[in-house]
């Protein structure tokens, strides 16, 4: 997709979700609109390291806890302020993500995943036990008291939707940027020519080990930094996040949004967190369900709603549709 067209349609997704709440003032409605900004850039992310540089990573929600919980022990049991302890967490977390990285660098394919996707199993029963304990993690009761952001006096939580949806939406906006510069620049054209073969990258002088390192840290980074974000918003964690559900509805939004169709999975978070909220009231019946959607997907939406718009406009005439006279 060409610049133009990606910023064009980030720009108007942002506009709309940046003046939906003069329309409601809902709490139900704002939570929505928040979670929707935050997934969006997380899912972003693992667009940006399983789309564009081809590495089958299920790290995702992983990176994504370290850095909620990275924030919130240095909040709680160091008594860091959120404006320093959330950056902090991003690096943390995009240290992690070298330290995951290095080993998946000699692997590939499904053995980049099995990888990454044990960091996510091994997290739950460390948070748990007692080294986890040690270091603050609240074991299986979870940390019940992360403080809010405060700025200027004011405090920045799930108390005050309003002003923490408008600080979400500018730190949303800032990271998409940074990730459509980096899909636009030489870094993203060289992620995809290691996707689609590395002995030709390597021909071309494209170091695969270095750019493959790089969006491993990068994306580590920026997940964390909004699991950091998600932390101080919700006020209290528990390793409930590492669940197989929250897995899922980060894997629905990939599908729906296209994988490496970028900006399509941003859309995809909206309708995702949409429909997954509508379906709270099924309980026990909502994992089952969205646990079908993926299979459902995967099999009747393989390029995802980008991919539909594209089969759309490549089926259209070239001289457009005729209106006569």
């Amino acid at each position: 997709m060409s610049l133009k067209r990606m910023i064009a349609i980030l720009g108007a997704f942002y506009l709309v979700m940046g003046v939906l709440p003069i329309f409601t003032g809902s709490a139900d409605h704002l939570n929505i609109l928040t979670m929707i900004l935050i997934w969006a850039v997380v899912a972003s992310c693992w667009d940006v390291i399983m789309g564009f540089a081809g590495i089958l990573s299920f790290g995702q929600v992983a990176f994504y806890v370290i850095g909620a919980y990275a924030s919130a022990i240095l909040s709680v049991s160091h008594g860091i302020s959120p404006l320093v302890s959330i950056p902090l967490a991003g690096c943390i977390t995009g240290v992690f993500g070298i330290i995951v990285g290095l080993p998946c660098l000699k692997l590939a394919g499904h053995y980049v995943a099995l990888v990454t996707f044990a960091l996510h199993m091994v997290l739950v029963p460390f948070l748990r036990g007692p080294l986890g304990r040690a270091i603050g993690s609240g074991g299986a009761q979870g940390i019940l008291t992360v403080p809010p952001i405060e700025l200027f006096g004011y405090a920045f939580n799930a108390d005050t939707l309003v002003p923490f949806f408008y600080l979400t939406l500018v730190l949303t906006i800032i990271f998409t940027l940074v990730l459509v510069a980096v899909i636009k620049s030489h870094w993203g054209q060289a992620f995809l020519v290691i996707k689609d073969s590395e002995q030709f990258a390597s021909s071309l002088g494209v170091c695969s080990y270095k750019y493959k390192l790089m969006v491993f840290a990068l994306t580590s980074f920026i997940t964390g930094f909004f699991g950091a974000l998600y932390a101080h918003y919700v006020g209290m964690l528990s390793t409930k996040m590492l669940s197989m559900d929250v897995f899922t509805l980060l894997m629905i939004m990939m599908v729906v949004g296209g994988i490496g169709k970028y900006p399509g999975v941003v859309i995809a978070a909206a309708i995702t967190v949409t429909i997954n909220q509508l379906l709270a009231p099924l309980g026990m019946y909502r994992p089952q369900i969205m646990g079908a959607i993926v299979i459902l997907l995967v099999l009747t939406l393989r390029g995802g709603i980008v991919g539909i718009f594209e089969k759309f406009l490549s089926s259209r005439p070239e001289g457009g549709i005729s209106l006569g006279r």
